[in-house]
């Protein structure tokens, strides 16, 4: 079933394993028989349109045994907290990035660095876009969890937290081994509003908490095997892993 498009921009890449298209960023939903692991929840803004990626499925809310974060960042944050409070379902990330989820501090792009760089193709519009979606809203998780244990997590998907510091301090990527699947966050995309580059790629500068450590994060990468990389932002990459991390360290050189 590898590549049939539903609507909402709802794709199924792998058995049990969709990539969704939100406004502008991805999320991703995996599923065992009644279960479900949902990996980020784009903007706040993105709502109604997580919710109906549920339903497209064929599943709910009610079903989500665990929420993912790449990353706490709004765009991939927004309905964390919602999802927690309402149905009850623990919210995980790496430990490092528990106290970013509480907003004890927030490791992203300021809007005075954006205006800074108004002036490069696509920002501005993005800039647009994302403060409308709630990207600069207030959206912290009360009660975020660290993962429970080390190795494949006992939920549906069976992902394997990878930690890929640099966009942020805590930034993990999640394997799929089973069905060959990477699920990268902002760590390596292909593709962003902001960014003229098609395929493998960092984002921007701008976006990154520290530029350094998210190159060498790409070594986490060329060590995962599989030929399906579902990123934050951007189409599904299909092809090597090693590959797209060896490609988006040649462009980020």
């Amino acid at each position: 079933m590898r590549g049939r498009v539903m609507r909402l921009a709802v794709q199924q890449v792998a058995d049990g394993t969709y990539l969704v298209h939100g406004s502008n960023t991805n999320w991703v939903i995996l599923t065992d028989g009644d279960a479900v692991t949902l990996v980020d929840t784009g903007y706040p803004g993105d709502r109604k349109q997580l919710l109906a990626s549920l339903t497209e499925v064929g599943s709910s809310p009610e079903a989500v045994t665990a929420v993912l974060i790449t990353h706490a960042h709004n765009d991939h944050l927004g309905s964390a907290e919602y999802l927690r409070a309402v149905y009850g379902m623990p919210v995980y990330l790496h430990e490092a990035e528990v106290p970013h989820a509480r907003r004890e501090f927030l490791h992203q792009v300021s809007v005075g660095t954006v205006l800074r760089n108004g002036w490069r193709p696509g920002v501005l519009p993005w800039a647009v876009h994302a403060i409308r979606s709630g990207g600069t809203a207030h959206v912290p998780v009360a009660s975020p969890q660290p993962f429970p244990a080390s190795g494949p997590l006992d939920l549906p998907g069976r992902p394997v937290p990878v930690h890929t510091p640099g966009h942020t301090d805590g930034h993990t990527a999640y394997h799929l081994p089973d069905v060959g699947v990477v699920i990268s966050g902002d760590a390596l995309v292909s593709g962003h509003p902001t960014s003229r580059v098609k395929g493998p790629q960092l984002l921007p500068d701008m976006f990154h908490h520290e530029r350094a450590r998210a190159v060498a994060s790409l070594e986490a990468f060329e060590e995962l095997k599989g030929d399906l990389l579902l990123p934050g932002h951007g189409p599904v990459h299909r092809g090597p892993i090693l590959e797209a991390a060896l490609q988006a360290r040649e462009r980020a050189l």
